[in-house]
């Protein structure tokens, strides 16, 4: 990052969120932020592809943050999707339309990193305090749970209900009465059940809510006298208050016959289905009251991107625990690292404004490509891929796990089994990088290398190794030999030149 100003873009299922903060030491002063009620979850259509109406409602959102953020550096800026992206069925298509119109690459996180991410930025606006906090997010299409103490989270769960999922099922048009709100409720309870044992046995000292839903029952609840005041004077959410504004709604008969202080328009339509799963969640945690916060998503990505800007990176320590938990040989993967890197640095100028995030992207790669062999060691490779792919990684996106997981797949066996895999163009340079440095330290111990060099070239690439040292190598000069085959097999050239070491110098 070159610049003091950061940017969080928050792609919600209900609305789409953008903030801008300035970096003042390791604190964050917010400058800016942009809301666009977009709906995107309202747009699911029943076999799960948005329609589009809803993908033209984002478009046109992503345009006018994309104006905005014309002239941010790409590294100070991050913008995350979540529920609604993460279940689209034609998400891949419309990603790419998405960051197009945004101008910046967009990351799908999984429920429990939105869930990090979330208490994030609880933690950085609610006064600390010495015992666990519980909090809860509830939105458009997924509800996220986290129990945490200071800025660490302790549990975190992502389960799939939200206000405009759970409105459209239980509440189409609008329309409320005893039976419907009482179906919402038991589907959320039920929901909240694989969840409830754990977290009480885990405990927390106080509740709190956050982002959209939460906002407003708290406002609507102390604007409209139906809360009891804390000793305080604070607002909060109460099991009263709840029940006397499901009362209301349920007299009303329609939510758009409800009138309240507070209820916006834009927020009317999705209220019973919120208030079900929040009165779900006060009777299933037991709780009697809750605060609100209003941190939430996006200033937990601008904390998270604050702490990669003071080089403290929660994927580096994701990747330490990973290398610890699989038993990594750890030199073996320092002297794969080294020698990917080398390579890298031949084959891409570090002027590229690429290279920081490939660079990083194959490091880890290096450290973490044999996880595998805690499970079996034949086709360890696809052990190591699997585990990558499906495992909860704090602090890295669905999209970089599957970039991680392609190029560790790729580092020895068949090359064509990660062609079909959708994938970068620079993935294919990582790959190569990996795999000739992962075959030139087969032997696992710290002998100096030859002098290999790399190239790239119009279809491929080029090694120009010394003529001496492959006719005394020759299990090596073998495995590649076969490397230019696994290269052919995809339509690309791996070419190995044999000098002398005088020319090579």
């Amino acid at each position: 990052m070159k610049h003091e100003l950061i940017a969080a873009v928050d792609l919600g299922s209900n609305s789409f969120r953008l903030q801008v903060g300035r970096i003042v030491g390791h604190q964050i002063y917010p400058l800016d932020s942009f809301k666009e009620l977009v709906r995107l979850a309202s747009g699911l259509m029943p076999d799960r592809k948005l329609d589009a109406a809803s993908q033209g409602r984002a478009l046109d959102a992503l345009r006018r943050f994309g104006e905005r953020l014309r002239d941010f550096d790409p590294a100070d800026v991050r913008a995350v999707a979540t529920n609604t992206f993460r279940v689209a069925k034609n998400g891949a298509h419309f990603l790419p339309l998405a960051e197009a119109a945004l101008g910046f690459p967009i990351e799908i996180v999984s429920g429990r990193e939105e869930a990090r991410l979330i208490y994030l930025g609880v933690a950085h606006t609610m006064a600390m305090t010495n015992g666990r906090q519980l909090v809860v997010d509830i939105g458009g299409g997924s509800t996220e749970f986290i129990i945490g103490h200071g800025f660490t989270p302790i549990q975190l769960e992502s389960l799939y209900m939200g206000c405009i999922s759970h409105s459209m099922r239980y509440f189409p048009g609008g329309r409320v009465d005893k039976a419907s709100m009482k179906a919402a409720e038991m589907a959320a309870r039920q929901e909240l059940q694989t969840i409830v044992a754990p977290y009480r046995e885990t405990g927390w000292s106080q509740a709190i809510g956050s982002s959209g839903t939460a906002k407003a029952i708290v406002e609507i609840l102390a604007l409209n006298g139906l809360n009891e005041t804390n000793s305080h004077g604070v607002p909060e959410i109460t099991r009263t208050g709840l029940e006397r504004l499901r009362s209301m709604l349920l007299r009303a008969g329609d939510v758009g016959a409800l009138r309240l202080e507070g209820l916006r328009t834009d927020r009317a339509p999705v209220l019973p289905g919120g208030l079900a799963i929040m009165s779900a969640i006060f009777r299933e945690f037991e709780l009697e009251r809750m605060a609100f916060s209003e941190g939430a998503l996006r200033l937990g990505v601008l904390y998270d991107l604050l702490g990669r800007y003071h080089h403290d990176d929660l994927r580096e320590a994701t990747v330490s625990q990973f290398m610890q938990r699989y038993a990594v040989d750890r030199r073996q993967a320092a002297r794969v690292s080294q020698t990917a890197m080398k390579f890298l640095q031949q084959l891409m100028p570090e002027t590229d404004a690429r290279y920081e995030q490939d660079a990083q992207l194959l490091v880890w790669a290096a450290r973490l490509h044999e996880i595998g062999i805690s499970v079996a060691h034949s086709s360890y490779h696809k052990h190591s891929a699997y585990i990558i792919e499906y495992a909860d990684m704090p602090g890295f996106s669905h999209k970089d796990q599957l970039r991680l997981s392609r190029i560790v797949l790729g580092h020895r066996g068949k090359l064509e089994r990660v062609q079909p895999m959708s994938g970068e163009p620079h993935d294919w340079l990582l790959i190569f990088c990996l795999r000739l440095a992962a075959l030139l330290h087969r032997v696992r111990l710290d002998t100096d290398l030859p002098d290999v060099q790399v190239a790239s070239t119009n279809r491929g690439f080029q090694l120009t190794v010394d003529i001496a040292w492959w006719t005394a190598s020759p299990l090596t000069a073998s495995m590649l030999e076969e490397e230019t085959q696994q290269w052919s097999a995809l339509g690309m050239n791996l070419k190995i030149r044999r000098e002398r070491r005088e020319s090579l110098c």
